[in-house]
């Protein structure tokens, strides 16, 4: 059987969403619940993928490499969508035609989908389900042999017998027809109903009047065919790509605490014997290696190699990336940085914009002035480096391996090799002081002692 060319249609404007995003466009744990079905089709082998969008075009800056997009020129139904991608169809592959709204569907959903299309011999294979609760779904009626005779409707009171309405098997809206028998129903497709809009279901009335067979076939995980058509949906299809993704990585040796309290987005990677504990989020393309541990932290695009430790309330943003054996710990922030392997910044730092050489230890409230208020620019610190607490390295700066700096400079000069740099005003006592507050007297430094502090200042 030659390989598929799947249908995605996701030109509706989603407006139960109540937002100016197009529906496809909401994020689904860091992907466009529009792409999911996209990557589902691409995985399944699928010789072309094609997507159909409105005029606005929404997915066109996101999709893969090699996915065509046309436009539904008018919001005309799902029948319309497959008119207006007519022309990519090679009229010899089965067209397997897919939603944007549903996103869950998976590679081997559609792979045997397909398969039993082909063993089926029909011109039209219908993916339905069983549900518990099936209402608001179109019934599916089988004849004797099994086959489709009708979908039912149940929209409205009437619309159904009640012997009917006894009927657990519903239409997915999911489908894969033969490309012949597909592009010779739609040119008779009509807009005969209320919105005045083309209906694909339109096209298995037609096969089957025409003495065509329409076969069903059933997805045990009903699951993995839920639409979503509001905020609601979205959040119930969340949790269950959520639970999804931490099912794959726990089994793949990660261990999550407590999977109820930790996000990780679909694009992640992480290695065998990493811990993820509580109150956790990874996003993005984050890659974490082995044996990591990140404690209750906020990761987005970085990288850690292996043995790294990050946490709590650490913040790694994109471009952090820390070598083999590093740490970030508490109330730690680091973006577009290499900490290298061995190095600490333990605790109450901003790393930005710095290169962090092997086994150098950041002080208690490290901090890089990496903006001037026109530029970035970067810091460099070498191998062995100890800074002390509270220091400020003033970019473009470069303190190099082995230096020491003292708390609470400023280094706004490169540090030598092995140097300690120190930049502060040295502590003056006044002594006295206390008293003459308490009795009412100068609450101010005697004269000379400012002039004195000023002249000692280094």
């Amino acid at each position: 059987m030659k390989a598929p060319t799947v249908l995605i249609l996701a030109a509706g404007q989603g407006t139960r969403m109540r937002s100016q995003t197009p529906k496809v466009l909401h994020d689904l744990c860091g992907r466009p619940m529009g792409l999911w079905p996209v990557h589902a089709a691409i995985e399944a082998g699928a010789g072309e993928v094609v997507v159909v969008d409105s005029p606005a075009r929404a997915l066109e800056a996101v999709l893969p490499e090699g996915v065509q997009l046309v436009v539904q020129p008018r919001p005309n139904g799902t029948g319309g969508a497959v008119v207006a991608a007519a022309d990519s169809l090679d009229g010899q592959a089965p067209v397997v035609v897919l939603s944007g709204y549903v996103p869950l569907v998976s590679a081997q959903a559609i792979r045997e989908l397909t398969e039993a299309h082909a063993e089926s011999g029909a011109a039209a294979t219908m993916a339905s389900t069983v549900l518990a609760d099936p209402s608001g779904y179109g019934r599916v009626v089988r004849d004797e042999r099994g086959a489709v005779r009708r979908v039912v409707e149940t929209k409205k009171d009437g619309d159904a017998t009640a012997e009917e309405l006894e009927i657990d098997e519903v239409n997915t809206g999911i489908y894969v027809f033969e490309a012949g028998a597909l592009l010779g129903a739609l040119g008779r497709l009509t807009a005969d109903n209320a919105q005045g809009e083309l209906y694909l279901p339109q096209v298995l009335d037609i096969m089957r009047a025409d003495g065509q067979t329409v076969a069903a076939h059933v997805v045990e995980d009903p699951r993995l065919v839920l639409g979503v058509n509001d905020r609601v949906g979205l959040a119930t299809v969340r949790g269950l790509a959520q639970r999804a993704i931490h099912e794959r990585h726990m089994r793949a040796g990660v261990t999550i605490v407590d999977p109820a309290a930790t996000t990780i987005d679909v694009d992640v990677e992480i290695g065998a014997d990493t811990t993820i504990e509580p109150f956790t989020t990874i996003r993005g393309r984050t890659r974490i290696g082995e044996g990591c541990t990140v404690r209750c932290s906020y990761l987005v695009d970085c990288v850690l190699e292996d043995d790294v430790s990050v946490g709590p309330f650490a913040y790694l943003r994109p471009g952090a990336v820390l070598r083999a054996g590093a740490k970030a710990g508490t109330f730690v922030e680091i973006k577009n940085s290499d900490i290298g392997p061995g190095a600490k910044v333990p605790h109450l730092s901003y790393i930005g914009d710095a290169d962090v050489g092997e086994g150098s230890n950041l002080g208690a409230a490290t901090i890089t002035a990496n903006y001037d208020g026109h530029s970035k620019h970067r810091t460099t610190v070498g191998r062995g480096v100890r800074t002390g607490v509270d220091t400020t390295l003033v970019a473009p700066v470069t303190v190099a391996d082995g230096a020491y700096t003292g708390a609470g400079s400023v280094i706004a000069e490169d540090v030598p090799a092995g140097a300690l740099g120190i930049a502060r005003a040295r502590q003056e006592n006044i002594e006295g002081y206390a008293q003459r507050r308490a009795a009412g007297g100068e609450d101010q430094p005697q004269p000379g002692a400012e002039e004195s502090l000023h002249s000692r200042a280094r």
